[in-house]
């Protein structure tokens, strides 16, 4: 036996808000209806739903926007790291998240030290490009430069 719902968020591996899903009926009944996640189909809950995807839909496009401002800070700064080096300029360590994210604090830039993306640690002396992650439609690139004492 089934039901036919509407979401009233996103449920994962389900569906969006406001999709129209047929579940099995314990699946409803013990986990989408307590925990408000589904409404059983009818007029009240569609204008409710789509009020809902209309208010979502604005603050996504408030925080892309956000998001977009912060970008071009981060694209227009710099980011020196001096570290300490040995012989052939080998450095000692690597260069870490953390310490762009210091930088960029000096520079009056906050970011959260989990959306710079280092694809590998940075041993190199040199200019490195760093993607920062913002949002999940927004990804700033910082310049890096590594140089020695």
């Amino acid at each position: 036996m089934s039901r036919e719902l509407i979401l009233l968020e996103d449920v994962a591996d389900l569906g969006k808000i406001g999709d129209t899903v047929r579940v099995a009926d314990g699946f409803a009944r013990n986990y989408l209806l307590p925990h408000k996640l589904a409404q059983v189909i009818n007029a009240g809950i569609l204008r409710k739903v789509e009020a809902r995807k209309l208010l979502l839909q604005k603050e996504r496009l408030e925080r892309v926007s956000v998001a977009k401002l912060m970008a071009n800070k981060i694209n227009a700064a710099v980011v020196t790291i001096t570290v300490a080096v040995g012989e052939n300029d080998k450095m000692y360590g690597s260069v870490s998240s953390q310490m762009i994210v210091d930088d960029l604090k000096k520079q009056g830039i906050e970011v959260d030290k989990t959306a710079v993306v280092l694809a590998d640690v940075i041993r190199t002396l040199g200019e490195h490009i760093v993607p920062v992650k913002l949002h999940p439609e927004v990804t700033a690139k910082i310049k890096v430069n590594v140089v020695k004492e």
